[in-house]
């Protein structure tokens, strides 16, 4: 956006408010953990939630906060809930965490829910609820040794059977100027011998087959995969991390950022007329400004 020119050569001086475009991902929960029996839980998607119109104004510090991944299991335990990311105002919850091995399990509530091992039900994505959904469910289990998936932001994670479910699909956004997918469940770790889940577009880790599950990708909110065993039963394996989450902001190109120490931002111009910043790290304390 161009300032118009007036006589003498001065310059208008900008609006003091504007619109800008803002995507927020949550870090994605951990897997759960398996003592020898069957796979591991993949965890669920971090939060995502949009906004192509929110008000800002020049000169007023807005909070970022970015979440990390949640931990992955012990070997006997299930993972830990990612952490939640926040624009101003707006908060993403964090992943609910894959179950580990247990008769009765339950994967946990989050952005999106984790996938449970076994037998039990996958954790409640949307949680807490907002208005649009900022995730789904995890997948449930029954008694047939496979891992079930994390939920994704746009599909839930799938149950676990004989094999390892797959995770939930994740949200395209082409808020960077090219399409991209965030927030996709873990996979769930494979039973006997058999395939783990394949992750969720959007940075969800595969569930791992006789092995340990890949982690969510950093800087996407994607669920970790869970681990898978072998034909014996007898692997001893932790969960894995999920990933890390990310604010994105599409800012019309007159209007400036400067951030607080904490924050690693960087800036991109292709999209025309607009500068984008992409926030990958930032504290409960950090802040933003337009000028």
């Amino acid at each position: 956006m161009a300032w118009p020119v007036f006589p003498f050569g001065f310059l208008a001086p900008k609006e003091a408010q504007f619109n800008l475009e803002f995507l927020i991902a949550a870090g994605g929960g951990g897997s759960g953990g398996t003592p020898s029996s069957a796979g591991g839980g993949g965890g669920g998607a971090g939060g995502y939630r949009t906004n192509s119109t929110f008000t800002a104004s020049i000169s007023q510090a807005y909070s970022v906060t970015i979440g990390a991944g949640g931990a992955g299991g012990t070997t006997s335990g299930s993972g830990s809930n990612g952490n939640y990311s926040a624009f101003s105002t707006t908060t993403a919850a964090g992943g609910g965490y894959g179950a580990a091995f247990s008769f009765s399990g339950t994967g946990g509530n989050g952005g999106s829910g984790g996938g449970v091992s076994w037998i039990g039900t996958g954790g409640t994505g949307n949680t807490p609820s907002v208005s649009p959904s900022q995730g789904s469910n995890g997948g449930n289990a029954s008694s047939a040794r496979g891992g079930a998936g994390g939920g994704g932001a746009s599909t839930t994670g799938s149950d676990g059977s004989g094999v390892g479910g797959n995770g939930g699909a994740g949200s395209a956004n082409a808020i960077t100027g090219s399409t991209a997918y965030y927030v996709g469940g873990g996979g769930g770790g494979g039973g006997l011998n058999t395939a783990g889940g394949t992750g969720g577009t959007g940075g969800g880790g595969n569930g791992g087959t006789s092995g340990t599950g890949i982690s969510g990708s950093v800087n996407t909110g994607g669920g970790a995969g869970g681990p898978g065993q072998n034909i014996g039963g007898g692997l001893t394996l932790a969960g894995s991390a999920g990933g890390s989450g990310v604010i994105i902001l599409k800012v019309p190109s007159d209007y400036l950022a400067s951030v607080s120490g904490g924050v690693t931002i960087s800036t991109s111009t292709a999209v025309a007329g607009f500068l984008v910043y992409s926030i990958t790290t930032a504290g409960v304390s950090d802040t933003i400004t337009f000028e």
